[in-house]
């Protein structure tokens, strides 16, 4: 007969792992004799073995249990179970390995990479960092909202830059952070935008695809609170019966707000 020593020893464990064994019920654990100690026989090694086989195998302790006393068949359907759970968790630990890679070149937590392609884009319009930076942080809230949608938004959003008022209205955002409200530009800005919305229009693109009221809210009140400019555009949009900024909508002429700021 064993101590748990011995036991561990001939198993090729330590007495901790037997004693944590014994704790999750996956080895007996014998009564303790006159001495008050535990003694094991040979088949407490052999189910040891084969638990410790079993583990060093990459079988979850969870299942170990039920493949300790299974069948040929029954084995085979466990390990190759327990293979499927492996291929999938290894394309997982890729997949991340990949989001820290991204990381470590610089690029923005939560930005799909297909954002950070399209901003780049904007970028080399001469776009400002400081607009960049605000348009990246809607884009980090619009991915986290519709992830499974991103990259058809962010395609669209590249068909739209192949529009020459589109490119126009970028060419504006280099300093028009800083504009006051009443700079003529606003206006400027305000013509090429609804020419812009009536074409998404007439091609039956409301856009805003998946977002609830509250979320376009949210969206809009970034946009307006970036620069009294910026709020002095949605109001001239608003005054000619176009709602908010993020979805199209056409508001009809008998239900304008005739109370927008000037």
């Amino acid at each position: 007969m064993l101590t748990i020593s011995r036991l561990a020893a001939y198993a090729g464990v330590t007495v901790r792992a037997v004693r944590h064994y014994h704790q999750i019920g996956l080895l007996p654990e014998p009564e303790r004799d006159r001495s008050g100690y535990r003694s094991y026989d040979a088949a407490a090694v052999v189910r040891l073995i084969r638990i410790r086989t079993l583990a060093d195998a990459g079988v979850p302790l969870a299942r170990v249990q039920e493949l300790l006393d299974a069948g040929p068949e029954e084995l085979a359907d466990g390990v190759q179970a327990i293979d499927k759970d492996l291929r999938a968790e290894i394309r997982r630990l890729k997949d991340t390995r990949k989001r820290l890679a991204r990381l470590t070149a610089g690029e923005q937590p939560a930005l799909p990479r297909s954002v950070v392609g399209y901003l780049d884009r904007l970028r080399g319009l001469g776009v400002e960092e400081r607009y960049i930076e605000m348009e990246r942080d809607a884009w980090i809230m619009v991915a986290a909202r519709v992830p499974h949608l991103i990259d058809f938004v962010i395609a669209k959003k590249h068909e739209q830059l192949d529009d020459p008022d589109m490119v126009k209205l970028y060419s504006f955002f280099r300093g028009a952070l800083d504009w006051p409200a009443d700079d003529p530009r606003v206006v400027e800005i305000a013509d090429i935008v609804e020419r812009l919305r009536m074409r998404a229009m007439e091609a039956g693109e409301a856009g805003a695809d998946g977002f609830d009221d509250q979320f376009v809210d949210l969206l809009d009140s970034t946009m307006a609170e970036s620069s009294p400019a910026a709020e002095r555009l949605m109001a001239i949009l608003a005054e000619r019966g176009w709602k908010g900024w993020t979805r199209i909508e056409r508001v009809p002429a008998d239900s304008l707000d005739t109370d927008l700021p000037p």
